[in-house]
This record gives structure tokens, C-alpha cells and sequence, in this order.
């Protein structure tokens, strides 16, 4: 079953800076850090990665059910990271999960990772929805486009 696809779909929303995020708690092992006991910097963006999947799971979007059902899946277009502080072995995380703008095939999230009230890390990540088959961008459905921009 395909998306619906309506080329004349301009929406596109930016919520407010205060809209509410999504909060991954998150423990650091030792199978994410070096050596010396810190966090290894590409394990920042798995952090993240697992925090939007469950992001979407929050919503009821199973994104293997996107994939089946219509062969949408989602891409990393661009990634922007600042590595502020360190985390470490055992550090209790939290990775929280905003939506920074939302279009026609793309989706901005903007996410930041916390040891308690510190900064340690963010980034805004900007994913686009794919046809999977054909490796070209597709349009999100309408009716998980409105779905996401509820929670905008």
C-alpha cells in the first residue's frame, strides 16, 4: 500500500521553541565508552537515534510498519553535533527529543543529552522519508504528517 502523495502539499510548521520534548532516560555501560571510561563520540548519535525511534513508538508509528506497509522509511540528511562535556561509565542520561521543523518529506529534531541539570551534548538532525524501493524522497503520509505536527 502506497502513501497517498499529494504534490501540491506545501505544509510546512515550525513549533513554537516551547514545545514539549520527549525524555529518554538512558544509562551509560561499558560497551558505549573507551578506555579511559568515556562515552565514545559516534555512541551520542545512537543515543539520539534510539530516542527518536522511541519518540515515534510514543506516537503508535512503528517505523518497520512504515517500511512494510509503504515502503517509507526514514534518512539522515544532515546531522549538526556540539560535544559540550563528557559523559561517563554508569552516568544516568537523559537524551530529551523536540521536533524543530516539519515539511512535506523532512522532518528537523532537535535533541540534547543531559547528566542531571548539565548540558553534555546537542544536536539537530534532519531526517528525510524516503522511498525505500525506488532510494527517492517521498512525501510522509497525511496522516502521520498531521499526527507529528500535533505534538509540534
Amino acid at each position: 500500500m502506497q502513501p497517498r502523495i499529494d504534490r501540491n502539499d506545501t505544509r510546512a510548521s515550525n513549533p513554537p521553541a516551547s514545545s514539549q520534548a520527549f525524555t529518554l532516560p538512558l544509562r551509560v555501560y561499558y560497551e558505549d565508552t573507551d578506555a579511559g571510561g568515556v562515552v565514545y563520540y559516534a555512541n551520542y548519535l545512537k543515543f539520539c537515534e534510539r530516542a527518536r525511534t522511541e519518540w515515534l513508538r510514543r506516537l503508535g508509528v512503528s517505523q518497520q510498519a512504515l517500511l512494510d506497509e509503504s515502503g517509507l522509511a526514514f534518512v539522515v540528511r544532515s546531522v549538526q553535533a556540539d560535544y559540550l562535556a563528557p559523559a561517563r561509565l554508569d552516568d544516568a542520561l537523559e537524551i530529551a527529543t523536540r521536533i524543530g521543523a516539519l515539511r512535506r518529506a523532512s522532518l528537523l529534531f532537535e535533541q540534547e543529552i543531559r547528566r542531571g541539570a548539565e548540558l553534555l551534548f546537542t544536536a539537530r538532525v534532519l531526517l528525510a522519508s524516503i522511498d525505500l524501493g525506488r532510494h527517492k524522497p517521498i512525501a510522509l503520509p497525511a496522516s502521520l504528517h498531521a499526527l507529528i505536527e500535533s505534538q509540534a
